[in-house]
């Protein structure tokens, strides 16, 4: 490929490749840091021999690629200060449960769940020892007291509880997803565990939030609506948490959510606004490079203020390097670009690589970059403003080539209407950008005249209309899609082999493309006979019993929910799509289950179990029924019992300690998850 003939693409791809050895292994940082030390000097005397002779040699591309591989291996080793001995796990014994005295500092406020105020800390002291580390805080919900604030220090008497695994198959892993942010455990208390102490010093994160607290401080007065100051605040301070479930709903229902996350698009028409504003800077001497100066320190201040998130990161590096080689008057490779970025992104936050919004924007980025000028050239409009929507319409069509693969895997739905979505608003997301940007300015200053600023609050109440009923178009919204991470691999190969023959019709092209599509049917084929068969579930459902039977690429589902319950549950629905199942078939609860030659008694409230020769290998007791537990193992001998989440927790753990003298097998699905067996 002509891509890989850059070799800042091949150095780039080298450290990603690197990035991910160093996340699935367990390399130490002296092992990584001497072998990164061993290679670079290997490196150093083959470039000395090397110079000297006329004769280009594999051997030293071979081993500048091994560099950068082991560069990518000690980089995610040294961000993690895991591997470090002042972090708390190697300060206080998890697995114990000890109280600690925990001194912290608030690092992030985050979108509050139903019971409790989340917050990203950082831990200054472990009991009287130094330590660090970031950890997740949960604090009870209350109404009197106010959220805690970013870079306030508090101390609270409490123990590290581990995160919790998903109980159910193919849930999100939120554990798997925090320890990509060197997330490891969590803390629960409540606000009057908290002491505060006083501190004068500063973060970048806490200035970055005084800002944004200051801003929203001069614009309360101007009665913005809730939905309006959400949607504020995330297109111009990259703050979403306070958007409402029915919002981010629909944006996303409307495959227009990128509008809410601060990336290229917006870094892009906000650079394109200074560039015009700063012109004339250029008349004066070195005045390009001061202006370059002045661009560039403004982008990163933006990006400081809209929380460092892997998407404004990205497009805020991508876009200063662009800055930079304009001011130069030099000759740029958008895709030079683009590894550059990722190189700098990722030495500096390389788990960034595993971050959704990460992906999804470079994959947009590559797409469009790749599949626009021939999309743009099949067609050139005499008039402006249809040239416009058209110039919109091809570089949202050439975006999707590059995000639905992964956008399929990991949200399993496609939004019919993303054309439109993207056709209305994006022509006019830098005059919205523009206003917003003015309507900020002119509230700290003081001088913001009440017409602009409701005239600005009804544009987005407008917008945010207009994708509601955009997104309640459910004809258009395919949902449930089963997408797995093997599709999703042969799906890029078949858009790659399809562009390269659009762009270049040759024999060797057309044999490629045939042979993706081969490489897709199989993928097909494979995935048909590869579902689960004979599968019996107990799903860990909190004061439920939810139980399921697959055979067949059918489930049986059997359930107590009420019909609200039932509405609101996911876990089937799960389950279903990440195992690729169509037929779903509802039966009522009953006492017994075969499973081939095995048996499964089912024990609920009323506590009956009056069978005479039957012997179940499983007893799952559901409801909470009160029964000798003793009696009923010595009479019945089963080889396990499972505990479902409908039961009460004191009688779990009586059961779990009758189970352990008896030394019989016992699982309860609130701490193990779903109970699977295959007969």
């Amino acid at each position: 490929m002509r891509l890989l003939n850059f070799t800042v693409i091949k150095l780039t791809i080298c450290l990603i490749l690197g990035i991910i050895i160093g996340y699935l292994t367990h390399f130490s940082v002296f092992v990584s840091i001497t072998s990164t030390t061993l290679l670079l000097l290997a490196l150093l005397i083959f470039y000395l021999i090397a110079r000297k002779q006329f004769i280009k040699s594999i051997w030293f591309g071979v081993l500048a690629f091994s560099v950068m591989i082991s560069v990518g291996i000690l980089t995610t080793n040294l961000h993690n200060q895991k591997n470090f001995p002042n972090h708390y796990t190697q300060v206080v014994s998890i697995a114990n449960n000890n109280l600690n005295t925990i001194t912290f500092r608030i690092r992030e406020v985050l979108k509050p769940g139903n019971y409790y105020d989340k917050y990203v800390i950082d831990i200054l002291k472990v009991d009287d020892k130094k330590s660090s580390g970031k950890t997740l805080l949960n604090i009870r919900k209350d109404t009197i007291q106010s959220l805690l604030k970013v870079d306030e220090i508090y101390v609270s008497t409490t123990d590290f509880k581990n995160l919790i695994h998903p109980l159910n198959p193919n849930q999100f892993d939120y554990k798997d997803y925090l320890k990509k942010k060197y997330i490891y455990h969590q803390l629960f208390t409540d606000n009057k565990s908290l002491l505060i102490v006083k501190s004068k010093t500063k973060t970048l994160f806490g200035i970055a939030n005084d800002i944004r607290q200051h801003i929203n401080r001069k614009l309360k007065p101007y009665h913005f609506k809730p939905d309006e100051l959400a949607i504020i605040n995330a297109l111009l301070l990259g703050q979403r948490q306070d958007i409402s479930e029915e919002v981010y709903s629909s944006y996303a229902n409307a495959g227009a959510i990128h509008i809410l996350a601060v990336s290229g698009l917006h870094v892009g028409i906000i650079l394109f606004i200074l560039r015009f504003i700063f012109k004339p800077l250029e008349r004066f001497k070195h005045g390009i490079i001061f202006k370059t100066i002045l661009l560039v320190s403004i982008l990163w201040s933006f990006a400081l203020i809209a929380g460092l998130s892997a998407s404004v990161t990205r497009a805020v590096t991508m876009f200063s390097i662009l800055a930079i080689a304009l001011s130069l008057k030099r000759p740029t490779n958008i895709y030079n670009t683009l590894a550059i970025s990722i190189f700098v992104i990722l030495l500096f936050k390389p788990l960034f690589l595993f971050d959704v919004g990460f992906q999804l924007s470079y994959l947009a980025v590559f797409s469009i970059v790749a599949i626009d000028p021939f999309l743009y050239g099949l067609w050139k409009p005499k008039f402006y403003v249809v040239d416009k929507f058209w110039h919109t319409f091809t570089i949202t069509i050439s975006a999707q080539f590059g995000i639905i693969p992964v956008s399929l895997y990991y949200f399993h739905q496609f939004p019919g209407l993303f054309f439109l979505s993207n056709i209305v608003i994006i022509p006019f997301l830098g005059v919205i950008l523009g206003l917003g940007i003015l309507v900020i300015l002119l509230a700290v200053l003081n001088l913001l005249p009440q017409c602009i600023a409701g005239t600005f609050g009804w544009i987005i109440s407008l917008m945010n209309n207009f994708i509601s009923w955009v997104s309640k178009q459910e004809t258009f919204l395919l949902k449930d899609i089963a997408f797995s991470i093997f599709y999703v691999i042969v799906s890029y190969l078949l858009i790659i082999t399809f562009i390269r023959l659009i762009l270049k019709s040759t024999y060797l092209n057309l044999k490629f493309f045939l042979f993706a599509i081969i490489i897709v049917q199989a993928a097909f084929i494979f995935n048909k006979y590869n579902k689960p068969s004979n599968e019996f579930i107990v799903f860990h459902k909190s004061r439920y019993s939810l139980l399921g039977s697959t055979t067949n690429n059918k489930i049986i589902v059997a359930h107590d929910f009420d019909s609200i319950q039932k509405l609101k549950d996911k876990i089937i629905k799960d389950y279903v799509v990440g195992n690729h199942i169509k037929n779903i078939e509802e039966k009522p609860i009953t006492s017994i289950y075969k499973l081939n030659s095995k048996y499964l008694l089912i024990i609920d409230s009323l506590g009956v179990y009056n069978i005479k020769s039957l012997k179940p290998e499983f007893i799952l007791l559901r409801q909470s029924p009160k029964i000798n537990l003793n009696r009923l193992i010595d009479s019945l001998k089963p080889k396990q019992i499972i505990a479902d989440g409908s039961n009460y927790k004191s009688y779990v753990k009586r059961w779990e300690v009758i189970c352990k003298k008896k030394k019989l097998p016992f699982h309860q699905t609130s701490k193990a998850g779903a109970f699977i067996l295959n007969y």
